[in-house]
């Protein structure tokens, strides 16, 4: 069964945020338990650390069921142009060539850059390479493995700016009045559909957000979408505005879904630093007669979909992963069809991971049920009535997080 990448990246990050004195000890600490986690299915792994003086690979860390390397064997830089790749792509796979490795028996490899990079000779490096072992490296793994690195760079430069980062009144001011003007009014109504989206951000500023986007001049479709960048404060809502900012320009022109998914993906890997990432839902609502809402998930939370006669609950699971970490990433597009009194609920995990004081979460079937018991009713009393169950239930709790809703119900 394919590990969800925003419990991954949730899982490594709550390990790579305890107390360490070094990023090393962090970095050990991280490796061992994501090795000894049976869920993930990870044998071994590997640190290697990034001399800039000798401009070499040096190993720092081995651990699990492999051969142990010599710890004083080292990788020159420039030998091997396939490192060049990782500064590209952060993770690869390939089959071992060094000779001394392949004695140890490793035949193929995974390999992710970690932490900051350092320029030599036109070139960058990352200070750390991760290299992990699985019983199946293949496309999946490479971006689970991309996933673990992003956690750990993310936790890494936190550490690194923890004392040099000072938040200016003024500054956070302007980020949230320019985080309020990516945000369409709460109610909007498009043919026989009304809709509701509200944003209760954790602090100030936060990286959840939603939008309505009309099609062409004959305005018969609309674009919905709701958005997570994986970060907090003004680093999430900066790239949380600019994935809202590139949709908004995209629903100009006719562009696919899935092209436009992966215009979006390639943009954030480009334009954000390579431990940012953003989860994506977007769908597109119509005039058709049949009630058809076509639509990708990259790698959001699963929308629930409620028929009002049958009253059967569907979730509509990721047709892509997450926007950022791999660049290359394919998408693809599923559909429902609504009838009347359908009702889909887009929400973001603040909802779900809202946990009260014995870090019990909310979860996916408290939602479930409080939408059931309040699907009959309007969208605005649908949306408000989640969001109040979910705060009243969390009022105690130790973890926050942003909290979006976006209801959408065919009246007719």
């Amino acid at each position: 069964m394919p590990i969800d990448q925003k419990k991954l990246h949730r899982l490594v990050e709550s390990i790579a945020s305890g107390k360490f004195k070094t990023e090393e000890e962090m970095l050990i600490t991280t490796i061992n338990e994501i090795v000894g986690n049976e869920a993930i299915d990870i044998t071994g792994g590997r640190i290697w650390k990034l001399n800039a003086q000798t401009e070499t690979y040096h190993l720092l860390y081995q651990t699990g069921k492999i051969e142990k390397i010599d710890t004083t064997f080292q990788i020159d830089i420039h030998r091997y142009p396939i490192l060049d790749l990782i500064a590209k792509q952060r993770t690869i796979l390939g089959k071992e060539t060094i000779s001394a490795l392949r004695k140890k028996g490793i035949f193929k490899y995974s390999a992710s850059g970690v932490g900051g990079r350092k320029k030599i000779e036109d070139k960058y490096y990352y200070d750390y390479l991760l290299a992990l072992n699985s019983h199946k490296i293949d496309e999946d793994f490479r971006i689970n493995l991309n996933m673990i690195a992003t956690a750990i760079t993310s936790q890494i430069k936190q550490r690194r700016s923890a004392e040099s980062v000072n938040y200016l009144k003024a500054d956070i001011d302007k980020a949230r009045q320019l985080q309020k003007s990516i945000l369409p009014e709460h109610e909007f109504k498009f043919h026989d559909y009304d809709l509701y989206g509200i944003t209760n951000p954790a602090d100030i500023v936060g990286g959840d957000f939603f939008d309505y986007l009309e099609h062409g001049e004959e305005q018969d479709r609309l674009g919905i979408t709701i958005g997570d960048a994986a970060s907090k404060g003004v680093g999430a809502a900066a790239e949380a505005m600019y994935i809202s900012g590139a949709l908004r320009m995209a629903s100009g022109f006719e562009i696919k879904i899935v092209t436009l998914m992966r215009k979006i993906n390639q943009l954030v890997n480009r334009i954000f630093e390579d431990d940012k990432f953003a989860s994506l839902f977007y769908g597109e609502l119509s005039t058709h007669s049949t009630g058809l809402f076509l639509y990708a998930n990259a790698g959001h939370n699963p929308p629930i979909f409620i028929k009002a006669k049958s009253e059967k609950a569907e979730f509509l699971q990721p047709t892509g992963p997450v926007l950022g970490p791999a660049p290359n990433a394919k998408y693809h597009i599923d559909s429902i069809n609504f009838s009347k009194g359908d009702v889909l609920l887009l929400y973001s995990d603040g909802i779900t991971e809202s946990a009260d004081e014995n870090f019990e979460p909310y979860g996916d079937e408290k939602l479930l049920a409080k939408l059931k018991s309040l699907v009959k009713l309007t969208t605005k009393e649908i949306a408000l009535g989640i969001l109040d169950d979910v705060i009243k239930y969390s009022k105690n709790g130790k973890y926050s997080d942003d909290m979006t809703l976006v209801v959408i119900k065919k009246m007719k």
